[in-house]
């Protein structure tokens, strides 16, 4: 069956006949497709469930249908937390505790610029973008900002004073770091914090993933 067919009539002038059935048939298929395919795109998305207790942050569970969006500023962060070692646990044998505030500082700038630069309009209409947000927000000015307020200054004015102490200079800068004086209770909150910042790029990691 053709879908169109050229001829010339007896004064031979060019005729353009469409068969109206089957034009209308292909388009229908195509507007069918068209439907299942964002259909199918909106499945594959699917639901995404955040526990806010993992995080320290609360005690809800939080149901989230992520857009292309909200991955893409899931994966920006998670990138910034697995390369910096921020987001795994802490090796309290090996890690130097000046190194990890330089990292968390450092995370703490650059995660704050990401979430600014999301758009207004977008964060107003999209709950899901919200959420992470948020959760996001609250990561930083409840965890992060307290720990770094408390002891970053302090334990950094104590590291260059005592690395150039001469009388231990013998040590391991590992051994060094335990001669703090709050060494336990700055690992203390340390330790913490860390167990925050896993389970928060866990929950990134995972949202990617969904």
């Amino acid at each position: 069956m053709d879908i169109f067919r050229l001829s010339l009539d007896e004064n031979w002038n060019l005729q353009l006949l469409l068969n109206s059935g089957l034009i209308a048939l292909v388009g229908i298929t195509g507007f069918a497709f068209l439907l299942v395919s964002n259909r199918f795109q909106t499945w594959r998305r699917g639901y995404f469930e955040i526990d806010e207790a993992l995080i320290g942050i609360g005690n809800q569970k939080v149901k989230i249908r992520p857009n292309y969006e909200d991955l893409q500023i899931a994966y920006q962060l998670w990138i910034e937390l697995t390369t910096r070692k921020i987001g795994l646990p802490l090796d309290e044998e090996n890690d130097l505790i000046v190194e990890i505030f330089d990292s968390w500082y450092a995370f703490f700038g650059i995660a704050r610029e990401l979430i600014k630069e999301i758009p207004v309009p977008k964060l107003r209409s999209q709950e899901s973008t919200q959420h992470i947000v948020r959760i996001s927000v609250t990561v930083l000015n409840m965890e992060l900002r307290p720990l770094l307020t408390r002891w970053h200054a302090r334990y950094r004015r104590w590291w260059e004073y005592a690395f150039k102490d001469e009388t231990i200079a013998d040590l391991s800068p590992q051994a060094l770091q335990r001669q703090f004086p709050e060494y336990d209770q700055l690992m203390a909150d340390m330790t913490k914090v860390n167990e925050r910042l896993v389970a928060y790029t866990g929950m990134l990691e995972g949202l990617i993933h969904s």
